[in-house]
């Protein structure tokens, strides 16, 4: 044991970090021994601290997680032993807890957590829902006559604090705009009508997403197209016992032509479903296709300014990460591949994170944290990553069926909708 002790490998290290000053240890050089894994190092770190309660930390070597030991990271690295290894550590990310589930009558396609007090639901049985934070359905969105397949709040500066808008896709080729009153009823739910139809999509409407001024919708269909929808102006509901008086079939639909809107503008180019869509910029708008494209498209001109490929059909897409410049999307494989678009001659994917085990059906990237993400799949699990590391931060058990949707809520909390007719919510993560 002596011999062996005395030959075990050490690696002088310096530890630092961003922390406040209570929780920075001293940067004076010192020697681990090079077995040691992040596990090991957050116990030396607590151990220099003197905590009370000990408090688990991550560890970055090169801007890079620590998912190995020392003495493999310097290998792979190809660092020399002899060499001082500068290690920052961060705190480290517990899982988040599950909360009661939401459950519907049938699967679940479609979630939204763009607001903290209410969450949004569309699912398979061609109603949207309005949740809020106790798990009560206060609003029923009653209008369209197949499945509900993608959902989009829209921003509305400067309007009553108390009302919101909202967009909904379908499988019945079309989309409706609801106006949505943000009172919270504790005692029934509340049916209400859309307030406009858009109608001009040849098959399946399967993506939308808003323009940031909030004035204009895109969506993405199975048609091989994307189309454009003005959201203001006339034709519009003036109040809801004008709307009332509006005929309506035994389905629910909208029959009065005065508030069906055609779209302004279609954008050509893909060959296969137009499986996302995200209205990044003003100008700018990102769609990913099953014919195994990204593309971006110059609103004002309507031309395919970038195409990006790989080699699988995409399902999914997201902007965001650093500079909100990198787009993430995922499809027909278990790879999460991330494209950053702002490289010149670059069409392949600059990263690739291969963990789950079936096809993936939704990404996000964090809005507020350029480093995180999830991805949701067939497989039934959500994960949680994090760019500098190819290893999941954590993987979410969060469905006994095929992940349909899924969005982050409140910045510490993920939703998911799933074909296990379910709305999860898994919350306290900090990030």
């Amino acid at each position: 044991m002596e011999m062996e002790a005395a030959t075990e490998r050490v690696v002088q290290v310096r530890f630092t970090t961003k922390l406040p000053p209570q929780l920075r240890v001293v940067a004076t050089p010192f020697s681990v021994p090079a077995k040691l894994t992040r596990y090991g190092l957050s116990d030396v770190v607590n151990s220099l601290l003197g905590l009370e309660k000990p408090q688990p930390f991550d560890f970055l070597v090169d801007g890079e997680l620590v998912r190995t030991s020392l003495e493999n990271l310097l290998l792979s690295k190809k660092i020399s032993a002899e060499t001082t290894l500068t290690i920052e550590y961060v705190p480290a990310i517990a899982p988040p807890d599950p909360q009661e589930p939401r459950v519907h009558d049938d699967w679940v396609s479609a979630v939204d957590g763009s607001f903290p007090r209410f969450l949004i639901s569309g699912s398979y049985d061609s109603f949207a829902r309005v949740w809020n934070s106790a798990g009560q359905c206060i609003f029923l969105l009653e209008g369209h006559r197949d499945a509900v397949t993608s959902l989009a709040t829209v921003p509305t500066p400067g309007s009553k604090a108390d009302q919101f808008k909202l967009v909904t896709a379908s499988k019945d080729h079309s989309l409706h705009l609801w106006q949505v009153g943000e009172e919270e009823s504790t005692t029934s739910t509340t049916t209400i009508r859309p307030v406009k139809l858009f109608k001009g999509h040849k098959a399946s409407v399967q993506s939308i997403s808003a323009s940031p001024s909030g004035s204009e919708v895109c969506s993405g269909s199975w048609d091989a197209t994307i189309k454009l929808w003005r959201l203001t102006g006339e034709p519009d509901v003036e109040d809801d016992s004008t709307y009332k008086k509006r005929k309506l079939n035994g389905m629910g639909a909208i029959e009065h032509s005065d508030l069906q809107v055609e779209a302004t503008t279609t954008l050509d180019g893909h060959t296969q479903c137009v499986g996302a869509v995200v209205w990044a910029e003003s100008q700018t708008i990102h769609s990913a296709s099953w014919d195994h494209s990204l593309r971006s498209w110059d609103v004002e001109t309507s031309v395919n300014t970038t195409t990006l490929t790989c080699s699988k059909a995409l399902h999914c897409l997201s902007v965001g990460g650093v500079g909100s410049s990198l787009l993430a999307g995922g499809g027909a494989d278990p790879v999460l591949r991330i494209w950053d678009p702002r490289i010149p001659g670059t069409v392949a994917p600059i990263l690739q994170l291969s963990s789950h085990k079936s096809w993936i059906s939704a990404c996000k990237w964090h809005s507020s944290s350029i480093h995180h993400l999830l991805s949701a799949s067939y497989d039934g699990t959500i994960k949680l990553w994090d760019t500098r590391s190819k290893v999941p931060l954590h993987t979410l058990q969060a469905h006994k069926d095929k992940v349909l949707s899924a969005d982050w809520w409140k910045e510490d909390s993920i939703i998911s909708g799933g074909a296990d007719a379910q709305l999860q919510v898994f919350s306290n993560l900090r990030l």
